[in-house]
C-alpha cells in the first residue's frame, strides 16, 4: 500500500476515534514541497475546524497526539494547521527492493477493481493514410488504455470502422476516376468532395494490374460496389499496418457497415420514435431539453441516414456488451457532438454519465522553422507512416503526449530528432541507457546490488526514492483523469532527479563496496522505474543510446 493510502487511512481512524464525521476520498495527503516541511502534509485540520467549532491548530494538535503510523518517524503541526509528516527513512528504503522485486509489474494498482471500460480511438475512415490528427489520437487513445489498465480496470480498446455512408461512397467514386486513368482512358474528372491521395491512386493500379480492364464494361453501379468494396479493404489494411508499426492494437473493431446490415440502425430509430418528430420531411430528435444547441436530424428528407443515427446504434451496442464505462476519443471537430450522443442515450433509457469523451486538438508540424500545411484531399498532406519513418515511433509517441489532448499541439521534428537533453524524449532515454551501464559496468568490476538500500541517506538520493515510490500516484492521477500526458510529465522529473544523483553520488566506488551496494539498487530500482513509466506510453527504454 502507498504510504500517502497509509497515512490517509491512520487520519481516518483518529477522525473516527475524536468524533470527526469525514470520509476517506476526502482526505488529501500531498508532497511536501521542501524537506523541512516533511515528506507529506494535509491541511485536514483546517477543513474540520468550522465544523468543530475550534481553531484548526487546536484540531491539527488533537490529530497529532493520537496518530500512529510506523513509516512516519515525525509529526508536527506548522503554521495556521497544516500537518506535516516525515516518513521513516527505512520506509522510503524499502520502495528500491519493493521495485527489485516486482520489476515490471511496478505500479500496477487494484483501484478499478475490474470495472469493464471500452475506449474507443482513432476510428478513421478507411478513405485515406492516417493523418497527424489520427496519430496523435492513437497516441493518446493507446496510452490511456495502458494506463487504465495499470489502475487495474478491464479495458477494452476498440476502433469504429466508418465502412458506411458517403465518405466511403466518395472513396469509391475516386477509385472509378483513378481506375479509368489506369486503363488508359486519359485524365478523368473527379467526383465532387473525393480524394486526390497518392493511396487513391495506388490502390486504382493495384486492383487494374489484378483486374486489368475487366470492369469497364459493367453498370457504373456495379463498378462502384465492388470499388467500394475492395478499396475499404485494402485502406483498411493499410491504416491497421500502419497502427501496429506505432505500437498501437485493438481488441476489438466494430464496423459501421454490419451495424447496418445487421438491422441495428433500424431498431434503433424504432426505439427513438417517441422522442422524434417529422419536419420538412426529415425526421428530428429531440435533443435540446439535454443540453444540445438544437434538435438533430437523423434521418433526410431522402430517406438517408445521417452520421449521427448509425452511431446512436453502435454506442448502443456498447452499453449492451456490459461497459460500466465509456470513454471515446473524438477530435476537435466532434466537440459539439457530446451533448447529442449523451441526450440520444438517455432517450433509449441508458444512462449517459456512463459515456466520457476526450477531445484531441490538431497538429502543427514544423520543420526547419516552417510549418507542413495538411489538407487530406489535396494530397499533400504529412501521413503518420511518413512522420514515424522520418522521426521514430518513440520519439512521435512521445510528443504527442507531452500535452493534454484538449491543448493544440505544435510538433518540431527537428527538437524530437535532436540528440540532446533540449529533447524530452531522448533525456529520458539517454536516462534509462545510462543507469544500464552503469549496472553493467558495476558486474565487470565484481560489485554487488544491497536491495535493502539502507546507506541511501544523501537529500538527492532521498527525493529520487519519494519520486519513485510516488509511482503510482502519478499513474492513477493520469488514469482518473484521463489525461495520459501526465505520464510525461512524471518521466521528466524521474529522469531528471537520475541525471542528478548520478552527477551527485558516486556510484562505482571499490573503496567503499557496501555504500556503491545501496546506490546500484537504487540505479536497478529506478531503471525499472523509469522503463514501465515509458511503456505507459509506449516508448522503449534503450540500453544503449
Amino acid at each position: 500500500m502507498k504510504l500517502e493510502n497509509k497515512i490517509a487511512e491512520e487520519l481516518k481512524r483518529v477522525l473516527d476515534k475524536l468524533g470527526y464525521e469525514i470520509k476517506l476520498d476526502e482526505i488529501v495527503i500531498e508532497h511536501s514541497k521542501t524537506r523541512e516541511h516533511g515528506d507529506y502534509a494535509a491541511n485536514i485540520a483546517m477543513r474540520l475546524a468550522k465544523v468543530a467549532h475550534k481553531s484548526p491548530r487546536l484540531v491539527a494538535e488533537e490529530i497529532v497526539n493520537n496518530f500512529k503510523l510506523e513509516e512516519v518517524e515525525k509529526i508536527e503541526v506548522a503554521g495556521p494547521g497544516f500537518i506535516n509528516f516525515f516518513i521513516n527513512l527505512k520506509s522510503l528504503q524499502a520502495v528500491v527492493k519493493e521495485v527489485i522485486k516486482e520489476g515490471k509489474k511496478y505500479g500496477q494498482l487494484t483501484y478499478g477493481n475490474g470495472t469493464k471500460v471500452n475506449v474507443e480511438y482513432v476510428s478513421a475512415n478507411p478513405t485515406g493514410d492516417l493523418h497527424l490528427g489520427h496519430a496523435r489520437g492513437a497516441a493518446v487513445g493507446d496510452s490511456l488504455v495502458r494506463v487504465l489498465r495499470k489502475c487495474g480496470f478491464d479495458v477494452t480498446a476498440e476502433y469504429y470502422i466508418n465502412d458506411g455512408g458517403n465518405q466511403v461512397d466518395n472513396l469509391a467514386k475516386s477509385l472509378l476516376a483513378r481506375y479509368k486513368e489506369a486503363c488508359g482512358l486519359g485524365k478523368q474528372e473527379m467526383p465532387e468532395n473525393g480524394y486526390y491521395g497518392k493511396d487513391v491512386i495506388r490502390i486504382a493500379k493495384s486492383i487494374y494490374k489484378a483486374e486489368g480492364d475487366r470492369l469497364l464494361p459493367l453498370s457504373e453501379d456495379e463498378q462502384l460496389k465492388y470499388l467500394k468494396e475492395k478499396g475499404i479493404q485494402a485502406m483498411f489494411a493499410q491504416i491497421v499496418k500502419d497502427l501496429k508499426k506505432f505500437g498501437v492494437e485493438f481488441d476489438v473493431f466494430s464496423s459501421e457497415n454490419k451495424i447496418r446490415q445487421d438491422g441495428k440502425v433500424e431498431e434503433v430509430k424504432a426505439e427513438l420514435k417517441p422522442m422524434c418528430y417529422e419536419q420538412d420531411g426529415a425526421t428530428y430528435l429531440k435533443t435540446i431539453q439535454d443540453g444540445d444547441d438544437k434538435d438533430r436530424v437523423i434521418v433526410k428528407s431522402d430517406g438517408s441516414y445521417t452520421y449521427l443515427l448509425p452511431d446512436i446504434a453502435y454506442h448502443k451496442t456498447k452499453y449492451d456488451r456490459g461497459f460500466d464505462q465509456i470513454i471515446d476519443v473524438f477530435g476537435a471537430d466532434h466537440h459539439g457532438y457530446i451533448a447529442r450522443l449523451k441526450s440520444s442515450m438517455k432517450s433509449l433509457g441508458y444512462d449517459p454519465e456512463k459515456i466520457g469523451i476526450v477531445i484531441i486538438q490538431m497538429v502543427r508540424l514544423f520543420k526547419d522553422g516552417q510549418e507542413y500545411k495538411m489538407s487530406k484531399r489535396t494530397g499533400n498532406a504529412v501521413s503518420m507512416r511518413e512522420l514515424i519513418s522520418d522521426v521514430g515511433v518513440s520519439a512521435t509517441r512521445y510528443y504527442f503526449v507531452t500535452r493534454s489532448g484538449s491543448s493544440h499541439l505544435d510538433f518540431d521534428i527537428d527538437l524530437a530528432k535532436s540528440l540532446s537533453s533540449d529533447n524530452p524524449v531522448y533525456y529520458a532515454m539517454y536516462s534509462h541507457a545510462r543507469l544500464v551501464s552503469m549496472l553493467d559496468s558495476a558486474k565487470l568490476k565484481g560489485l554487488t546490488i544491497d536491495k535493502s538500500a539502507y546507506l541511501l541517506t544523501e537529500p538527492v538520493e532521498i527525493e529520487l526514492l519519494k519520486t519513485i515510490a510516488g509511482f503510482q500516484d502519478a499513474i492513477l492521477e493520469a488514469g482518473l483523469t484521463r489525461e495520459p500526458y501526465k505520464i510525461t510529465i512524471y518521466i521528466q522529473k524521474l529522469a531528471s532527479q537520475i541525471n542528478e544523483f548520478y552527477t551527485k553520488c558516486r556510484v562505482l566506488d571499490e573503496g567503499n563496496p557496501d555504500l556503491s551496494a545501496s546506490r546500484l539498487a537504487l540505479c536497478k530500482a529506478s531503471a525499472q522505474t523509469l522503463k514501465n513509466a515509458l511503456d505507459l506510453i509506449g516508448v522503449k527504454a534503450p540500453n544503449r543510446m
